[in-house]
């Protein structure tokens, strides 16, 4: 029961409107943009409307560890929801 109100719960925050979806490279703290730049400001950062759009880009990206995060732009509040590796290889220098 408590695992079914849990889910109903990530689906009711995932679809919420006042969230944005971002990817985050870990190691710089800085979000990917809508024009595939890296930024500082959360703000900036491409939402991508749905976990597993954001998850698709982020693998494909020249990074090594990434999380997505929801971030809620009117009280700057990060929520992790997931987390990965891109395509740059474990041990190499970040650029």
């Amino acid at each position: 029961m408590a695992s079914d109100c849990m889910r109903v719960l990530l689906a009711n925050l995932v679809a919420c409107p006042f969230m944005n979806i971002l990817v985050e490279n870990t190691e710089k703290l800085e979000y990917l943009t809508s024009n595939n730049q890296w930024t500082k400001n959360a703000a900036e950062g491409r939402n991508f409307g749905a976990v597993e759009a954001a998850f698709a880009v982020a693998k494909e990206e020249s990074v090594g560890q990434f999380n997505i995060v929801g971030y809620f732009p009117q009280t700057k509040q990060f929520f992790n929801m997931n987390h990965g590796r891109g395509r740059r290889i474990a041990g190499t220098p970040a650029a």
